[in-house]
């Protein structure tokens, strides 16, 4: 049987679109931040998405990632109702 070519650390398609989808959804939080209106607000929500994303970072399990995922989308949902309501 033939080594593979690809070095160790080389993400499989899975893990290449879950980690594409993971990116997505964290610009879309900072983009949704943006419009809110109070800095100190906007400064408080993006130190938390990024913490948040931090520490998930290590995160393997797939299970556990797509369900991080879908959390994550709820979220954006609620922030993004709030700020409509807002304006």
């Amino acid at each position: 049987m033939a080594a593979s070519r690809l070095p160790p650390a080389t993400l499989t398609l899975k893990q290449f679109m879950r980690r594409q989808q993971v990116l997505l959804l964290y610009r879309r939080i900072l983009r949704a931040i943006r419009q809110v209106p109070n800095d100190s607000d906007r400064r408080y929500l993006k130190d938390w998405a990024r913490e948040e994303f931090k520490r998930n970072k290590s995160a393997t399990e797939e299970d556990t990632i797509r369900m991080m995922i879908t959390q994550g989308n709820m979220q954006l949902k609620e922030l993004e109702k709030t700020l409509a309501l807002a304006k």
